[in-house]
């Protein structure tokens, strides 16, 4: 079974996380191939990108599953291909729209953050834990989006939001049933088309700050550092404990 569905509605590609069974967890896989539809999608003169994802949540950020049998190598050029995706989705010189239900973690947040659009079903959460163990991933996106104090708070603290507060803190663009998710795509890729390809990709570079080179050496400089494993352990460990203590 394919890990992503990809189809093309007019101007517009709708990209489907499709691990339902792992909440949509970014597996190696499935990066590589956000990937490439997104650079196709460049190619292909598409207006608007759309991601979502089946199933009860958009995405569990990355897929941790058998990191213990990784090396440590190989756990940090993971999380460059995820970082490499976060900026191509955020740079894209087109239009970028994000639909979110349910629990979502981590790089899935992350993910989200990087898109213009950014649409929560009123139901859905958000945590981004990546500072427990060290890892500096998406921080200048998300502090972009809601203001330094409220990064600082939120990624520190470890906190989980909903789409209420996301949407106040400017994290979310729109708070809209999965119902009315239709309605949203076809507004958005009326929207998106108001340009012309040329203009709109200008928009899109004049007001987007690059950060790229930074926020990649930010991450390897975290990453890298010895104990990577050991960090993760911990903190699944940690996070573990605290959900068996929840009444």
């Amino acid at each position: 079974m394919s890990e992503l569905f990809v189809e093309r509605d007019g101007p517009a590609l709708i990209l489907t996380l499709n691990r339902p069974d792992k909440m949509n967890a970014l597996s190696a896989t499935l990066v590589e191939a956000l990937l490439e539809q997104v650079a196709e999608a460049g190619r292909a003169g598409i207006r608007l990108l759309v991601l979502k994802g089946n199933g009860r949540n958009f995405s569990a950020g990355f897929d941790f599953g058998g990191y213990e049998d990784q090396s440590e190598g190989d756990l940090v050029l993971r999380f460059v291909l995820v970082e490499q995706l976060l900026q191509a989705v955020r740079h894209a010189p087109f239009e970028t729209m994000a639909l979110a239900q349910g629990r979502n973690f981590g790089a899935g947040v992350d993910l989200i953050c990087s898109c213009g659009r950014r649409i929560g079903d009123p139901d859905a959460t958000f945590r981004m834990p990546g500072l427990a163990f060290g890892l500096v991933l998406g921080t200048r996106r998300y502090a972009e989006r809601v203001g330094e104090a409220r990064a600082r708070a939120v990624l520190g603290d470890g906190l989980v939001f909903d789409a209420d507060e996301a949407l106040q803190d400017g994290f979310l663009t729109g708070r809209v049933p999965v119902a009315e998710w239709p309605e949203a795509v076809a507004n958005a890729i009326d929207a998106a088309c108001r340009l012309s390809p040329e203009a709109a990709a200008a928009l899109y570079g004049a007001t987007t700050a690059d950060t790229r080179a930074q926020d990649l050496a930010d991450l390897v400089t975290s990453a890298a550092r010895p104990g990577l494993k050991a960090r993760i352990g911990a903190f699944r460990a940690q996070t573990s404990s605290d959900r068996e203590k929840r009444p």
